[in-house]
């Protein structure tokens, strides 16, 4: 989801609740306690120098218990985000702390919004010497064997 897609969601909705994928409700009580523009400037395993922004929000949760954000709130804190540090229309990545701090897309699903579990892969899967089917057919073997031998074609 884009930033302008937040904005549209949050104009039209009464109430602010973030889902997990498997439907745990994130506490309503829950702060944004950042937003930012996260910059990556990196290099893929094929050697191509590549550059990707995101809007970062990260959602913290606190014995505040009184706490709620409403829409209108989160709208007025992107606004401010956008006029003090000049964020562009990227893709959104939520923080959210579950076991560690965990990175998600979002998603909204016409009442709520949804942190969508992001999925690491290789970005130059035509230039490292194996074909895209590889690693997906390896993915889930390497995956359930919570490991990377040598020869699966795991980068």
């Amino acid at each position: 989801m884009r930033l302008s897609e937040i904005k549209e969601h949050l104009n039209s909705t009464e109430t602010l609740l973030f889902l997990l994928e498997n439907g745990t409700v994130v506490p309503e009580h829950f702060h944004v306690t950042e937003v930012g523009v996260i910059t990556r400037h990196f290099i893929d395993c094929g050697g191509k120098v590549r550059h990707d922004k995101v809007v970062n929000f990260q959602l913290w949760v606190a014995n505040d218990f009184e706490h709620r954000l409403e829409p209108d709130k989160l709208l007025n804190i992107i606004r401010i985000s956008e006029e003090k540090l000049g964020i562009g229309d990227f893709e959104i990545e939520i923080e959210y702390q579950t076991e560690t701090i965990g990175k998600y897309n979002l998603e909204f699903n016409g009442q709520n919004f949804v942190l969508a579990s992001k999925q690491t892969a290789c970005l130059a899967a035509d230039s490292c010497g194996n074909p895209l089917d590889v690693f997906q057919s390896n993915f889930s073997e390497t995956k359930s064997a919570n490991s990377c031998k040598p020869g699966t074609g795991c980068c």
